[in-house]
């Protein structure tokens, strides 16, 4: 408990005002008592998982009422606690958001193959009147992915399967990257877990290895695209294993014959600039035959507009 307390605090100290981490540090005391000998199938005390949930929401900067929720998302639900009381205790915003995401918890997800998944992403969005209350479950279900090996087979297919069609495209819609990425390997892991650690094997790099390639590959783009006085926003990511899946059943191929497991995006003002960087990009990187895609020319059915190289 005291590591996950220092962990959630170190992220929060630089951004929190001191009367915000008094006010999250007595949230804590109150989910603490509220859990008291509560355990989580882990053996891990249970505050430990709400501390968790509010590490991933800190490594958002969410604000303290946000945090506040988190460390007290599940007393409602599973304690003796009642609405009033968090409300009394910590103000109106706070217990709304702690019944948003425990009225959240309760969607019929056991039956969810009756509903399609695209009406279940709306249904999360419409009865959560605060986005963060969709926040605050993302990172739940991110921290229970994270413990889900303790649990039983038949619960770690379905938890998982649950995550890979609602959870992860409800972050991505919402633009939490990250958080997507998390759960889509997490959730892979134990939906297909002879075709998770074949990727892995053959993936050779882990990924903090790929990821500091991306970095050493912006930085190099970065500074000759400023040589050429060219203004644009460089961002770069190492695919993630599910990506990668994913790819591989759309191009019908083996992960050795993806060429692009690194990935960096450059973004700039017009059109005239996009062709000048990718002139720019092949005189750094010799490029390869018949991977190169222009979406300017040929856009695609939404409109989405790049050129693709590789």
């Amino acid at each position: 408990v005291k590591f996950a307390w220092h962990e959630l605090w170190s992220k929060v100290v630089h951004y929190l005002s001191k009367d915000q981490l008094m006010q999250l540090g007595e949230a804590l005391v109150y989910a603490s008592a509220a859990h008291k000998d509560q355990k989580r199938s882990s053996g891990d005390p249970y505050i430990v998982h709400s501390i968790s949930v509010g590490v991933i929401l800190a490594d958002m900067q969410l604000d303290a009422v946000t945090l506040m929720a988190a460390l007290l998302h599940d007393v409602l639900e599973d304690t003796e606690t009642n609405e009033e009381s968090i409300k009394s205790t910590f103000g109106s915003e706070v217990a709304t958001l702690v019944d948003g995401v425990t009225k959240l918890g309760k969607l019929p997800f056991k039956t969810f193959e009756d509903y399609q998944a695209e009406n279940l992403r709306k249904m999360f969005v419409v009865m959560a009147k605060d986005i963060r209350v969709v926040l605050i479950k993302l990172a739940d279900r991110l921290h229970n992915m994270r413990t889900l090996g303790a649990l039983r087979k038949d619960k770690q297919m379905r938890i998982a399967q649950e995550t890979l069609e609602i959870y992860a495209p409800l972050a991505h819609r919402l633009g939490i990257y990250q958080v997507k990425r998390g759960l889509e390997d997490l959730a892979f892991k134990y939906a297909d877990p002879e075709m998770y650690y074949e990727i892995r094997r053959r993936v050779r790099k882990k990924l903090p290895a790929r990821e500091a390639i991306v970095k050493q590959a912006m930085e190099l783009l970065t500074a000759r695209l400023e040589e050429e006085g060219i203004r644009c926003r460089v961002k770069g990511r190492a695919k993630h294993f599910y990506s990668i899946y994913e790819k591989m059943n759309r191009k019908q191929v083996p992960v050795e014959q993806l060429y692009d497991l690194l990935a960096i995006r450059v973004v700039v003002e017009d059109i005239t600039t996009c062709y000048t960087v990718l002139g720019l990009v092949h005189t750094i990187w010799k490029p390869i035959p018949g991977q190169f895609d222009d979406y300017i020319a040929n856009p695609k059915n939404n409109m989405y507009q790049s050129l693709h190289t590789t």
